[in-house]
């Protein structure tokens, strides 16, 4: 009779034994398979692009992401379609009204972007999109908010380090984001402050960046200064390709102005 103590070993010989017959069949595949042709990649970017600029419709989202996602069956990943299927989830993600599907695109974005960034780490968009994904996850959960801040720091301290004007400067006001919102754990406003000021230097058209300054400012009791920020948010003209985000900052600048400065 097999003892208690034999038994288990075996058991768990058996399934390390299973588990690595399934990693190496993932790794054969991985090298049997073949990358699309630049001419597939192209026609499935082409399309997925214009139905992005479409994403006020959140079926057009969804759409761009089975256009990207439907290449990678039976290819190995492409970096212009890993950094896209990223940067879309992460606007599905803080599109949809469904607290559950946002969580799933904010997690397929993130691993997408970290993909991208393991294909290419000398190209900013995968790092930027992997941290804009985790960010939002971060916000979701506090757990993973706290194991999460120095993953998010380290990735979008590299975009500035590769291209700090990228998605007009967007790295610089996720940064600023990470110091406001973790103040109780070391975040420290002040140096909020001076990155989106810095951020604000060389790109104008940005209502995100103000609105985020205008809230450092005021966890700095510079309320003169908050107040123009807020002012100039709703003077701006917005971007034709980020009409939606602009919105945004604009709805959220009354909301302060109205509270704060009544």
């Amino acid at each position: 009779m097999i003892s208690r103590k034999v038994y288990i070993s075996l058991t768990i010989v058996i399934t390390l034994c299973l588990l690595a017959a399934c990693d190496s069949g993932d790794a054969a595949a991985d090298l049997a398979a073949t990358p699309p042709a630049p001419a597939e990649v192209s026609a499935a970017v082409n399309d997925a692009e214009a139905l992005f600029k479409q994403r006020e419709d959140v079926g057009k989202l969804k759409e761009g992401i089975s256009r990207l996602t439907k290449l990678r069956s039976g290819h190995k990943r492409v970096f212009d379609i890993e950094w896209r299927i990223a940067r879309y989830n992460y606007f599905l993600g803080r599109q949809s009204p469904d607290k559950k599907e946002s969580k799933a695109a904010f997690s397929d974005g993130r691993d997408a972007g970290e993909t991208a960034a393991r294909l290419d780490a000398s190209r900013v968009e995968g790092h930027f999109w992997y941290a804009a994904n985790l960010g939002e996850l971060a916000r979701m959960d506090t757990l993973t908010g706290l194991r999460s801040v120095d993953t998010i720091r380290s990735s979008m301290n590299r975009v500035l380090e590769i291209d700090p004007t990228y998605e007009k400067c967007s790295a610089y006001d996720a940064l600023a984001q990470v110091e406001i919102e973790t103040g109780l754990a070391g975040g420290s406003s002040e140096k909020a402050a001076q990155l989106l000021e810095k951020a604000i230097s060389t790109e104008r058209q940005n209502a995100s960046l103000n609105l985020h300054l205008a809230l450092a400012y005021l966890n700095l009791k510079r309320d003169r200064d908050a107040k123009r920020q807020l002012e100039t948010v709703l003077q701006m003209k917005p971007d034709p390709d980020y009409v939606i985000e602009h919105r945004e900052s604009v709805v959220e600048a009354k909301k302060l102005l109205a509270s704060r400065f009544s």
